[in-house]
Formats: structure tokens, C-alpha cells, sequence
């Protein structure tokens, strides 16, 4: 049975009304509608990371290999939805602003010795010094204490905890079950208490952003909303993460070193699906449009709607860029740290996408003159 699109616009229906007579697209519309894709976005990431927590409150209660391959699923079903989120960072939002959860719920690269034993170091990291005490409010404290690869906590803490070290050049790291069960495993009973613990910091902070975005209140999105000033926050939100961070920070560095230390989601080896959401989720803000856990496809006055009042050939070529850099991601093969290295297929996909990634911000810059903010600010913030 098909699924049926259904489509929720907050634009006047097109077959209403005769083209000469649509409203065209201002600018209060479109910050409007992206505060509502934003925030059903956080909605639907929650809602998987919450999936995620049940699937882990199942397996630590009575751990088998059934059951980490269960909570592994649901960790990769639930990075789909938060890797869109990403085109909604670099501006000082909920997500990275001063007091933002960013560092806790996505810290890379992770230093896995920091957290559990590694392959020759059997007693090192917090679950296996008994001293610290294992609550949220401590591991958050020591989320990058002493140094920005010393990550406690988040999506990669709780990777590692389910897959382990990935030593294996032709697949993911392969944690055995029994490092959950005591009287297999040294402090099987603290790895179970930690597991919970991040999962739990991870689903919170998800519900925060989600509630900094919601309707009706005093809140963030009113804020945003009402600032004609969001429009360039949010695009340069956009060109910061296609050209710094994916192009940049998550794809060139790697490519740079050919090194499995450089990769997003070296445990799980999910690091070409991270790619291919991130440039997912830079379209849908542009195109003012996100498909939801449901089906439902949310779509309104967009970004490239109002580059079209402006440019219309412009916009269509942007739109066409977007499009071809997630398909450039779509053709990276997995694993992304066999991908990188010299004189592999794999490499030029990888190539390829970063060419694309770079175009399309350079488009993007000249859309965003043509809305009449002179400067688009691609780099990370400090």
C-alpha cells in the first residue's frame, strides 16, 4: 500500500486562485514558515531519539544480541532525522548559541579511551575508573574537559557504547552484547548505567530545542520571527555548514589525513549518511519544505520562492546545485573511511560531492545579495 503525500502549506492554495492573483512571497512569510519546519524537525528528531532510549531502556534491563542490534537501528533511524536539523545551526540559535546543547549532543572527534577500554588499554575511561560517579550533571561537566576529543556524552558517546571501536576495514565496530552483562564484561554494570544516562541527556535536549521552537510563546521562534535580521542568520546558517563544516571540517579534513579518526560516525560507520541528511536538510530549508516521520510533507513560503521575486533564473539554478549535491552524496559508498583513501572509486564520489557542496554556496552567496544582505559569512563561529 503507497503512502499518500499529503501537503500543508501556508501559502494560498495555487488552485484557488489564477497565477496573476497568488500573494507573492515576503519576507515575514518566510521566516515564519521555516520557525514551523524548524520546530517540526526538532518534533520528529525527538520523537526517534525517544525510539532510541526505549530500545536502550530494553537492552540494559536484559541485554542479548538481539537486543543491541535493535538499539543500534534505532540510533541510525534517529541520525536521519537529527542530521537534517543541522541546517538550523551557526547562527546563535537554541541549538549552538551561548548556552546551546550542540557541544554535548554532536562532539566529534571522540577520544573512545576517554569514555571506555580500547583495543590495549583494557582499564582506561570513565566507565572503568569506579571513583567518578555516573549521573548526568557529572558527565555533562566532563563533556570536552581538558581537551575537545575528551566527548562524554551525545550521539557519538552513545555510537561507541553500541558498536565499540571500529577495526575493520570492511565494516562498522562489533561490540559484543555480554560487555552489558556482569560477570562477563568489568563494570558491565556502569557501562549499562552510562549507556542509559547519555541516552537520556540526548532525548532531553532534543525536547528543549523543540520546546525553544514552538508556537504561541514567549520563546526563541517569537523572537526570531519577529526580527527582520533572521533571514540573514538563517542563510548564513546554511552557508556555513554546506561550505565550513560538511565541505570543509567533515569531508576535506578527511580526505586530507585518510584517516578513520576524521570520520563523523567512525564506529558505526554512518558517516555517508551523515553527509547525504546534512545536504538534505540545507535543501529543505531552502525550498521551504520537509518530509515528516508520518509521510506528511510540510511545505510553505520558502527561501527560494523569495530569491525568485528577485531572480527567478537564480533561484531555479540554486534549487538545481542543492539537488545535485545530495545526489553527490547519495553516490558516496559506505564505509566513508575506506571511501577516503588514495586511488579508491570511492574517492572521486567524495571529491565530487565537496566540488558540489562549494558550488552551491557560491550561488548561495549570490542569492543572498540579491535579497539584499551584502555579505554571507560561510566560516564557523568561534
Amino acid at each position: 500500500m503507497r503512502l499518500k503525500i499529503l501537503i500543508v502549506s501556508l501559502a494560498t492554495a495555487s488552485f484557488a486562485l489564477p497565477a496573476f492573483a497568488q500573494k507573492a512571497v515576503t519576507q515575514e512569510d518566510a521566516l515564519s514558515h521555516y520557525a514551523q519546519l524548524v520546530h517540526a524537525n526538532y518534533t520528529d528528531s525527538a520523537a526517534s531519539a525517544r525510539s532510541l532510549k526505549a530500545a536502550v531502556d530494553a537492552f540494559v534491563k536484559t541485554p542479548s544480541a538481539a537486543g543491541l542490534i535493535e538499539a543500534r537501528k534505532r540510533w541510525r533511524a534517529a541520525r536521519e532525522w537529527y542530521g537534517q536539523t543541522e541546517a538550523f545551526r551557526f547562527y546563535g540559535g537554541p541549538i549552538d548559541g551561548e548556552d546551546g546543547p550542540e557541544g554535548r549532543m554532536n562532539g566529534w572527534p571522540m577520544d573512545e579511551a576517554y569514555v571506555d577500554s580500547v583495543e590495549g588499554s583494557p582499564n582506561t575511561g570513565i566507565i572503568n575508573d569506579r571513583s567518578v560517579k555516573l549521573d548526568a550533571e557529572t558527565l555533562v561537566a566532563l563533556n570536552e574537559k581538558d581537551g575537545e576529543e575528551n566527548i562524554s556524552t551525545g550521539w557519538h558517546a552513545i555510537e561507541f557504547l553500541l558498536w565499540g571501536q571500529d577495526l575493520r576495514a570492511d565494516g562498522p565496530g562489533d561490540r559484543a552484547w555480554t560487555d552489558f552483562v556482569d560477570g562477563k564484561s568489568p563494570n558491565a554494570d556502569r557501562r549499562r548505567t552510562y549507556l542509559q544516562i547519555v541516552t537520556d541527556l540526548l532525548v532531553s535536549d532534543l525536547e528543549d530545542l523543540t520546546q525553544a521552537w514552538t508556537s504561541g510563546r514567549k520563546n526563541y521562534r517569537a523572537d526570531f520571527v519577529a526580527d527582520p535580521a533572521s533571514l540573514a542568520k538563517l542563510i548564513s546558517g546554511l552557508g556555513a555548514l554546506s561550505r565550513a563544516e560538511l565541505a570543509g571540517e567533515r569531508m576535506e579534513v578527511a580526505l586530507d589525513s585518510q584517516s578513520q579518526e576524521d570520520e563523523h560516525s567512525c564506529f558505526s560507520d554512518n558517516t555517508h549518511r551523515d553527509i547525504v541528511v546534512n545536504a538534505l536538510g540545507i535543501r529543505n530549508v531552502w525550498r521551504g519544505e520537509f518530509q515528516r516521520t508520518d509521510g506528511v510533507l510540510l511545505k510553505g513560503p520558502s527561501l527560494r520562492a523569495l530569491v525568485a521575486t528577485k531572480d527567478e533564473a537564480l533561484a531555479d539554478k540554486l534549487d538545481a546545485q542543492l539537488s545535485a549535491s545530495v545526489s553527490a552524496a547519495e553516490a558516496i559508498p559506505a564505509p566513508f573511511d575506506q571511501a577516503i583513501l588514495a586511488d579508491t572509486p570511492g574517492r572521486a564520489k567524495v571529491e565530487a560531492t565537496v566540488v558540489a557542496l562549494k558550488k552551491q554556496t557560491e550561488t548561495l552567496a549570490q542569492a543572498t545579495q540579491v535579497l539584499g544582505i551584502k555579505h554571507l559569512n560561510t566560516a564557523l563561529p568561534d
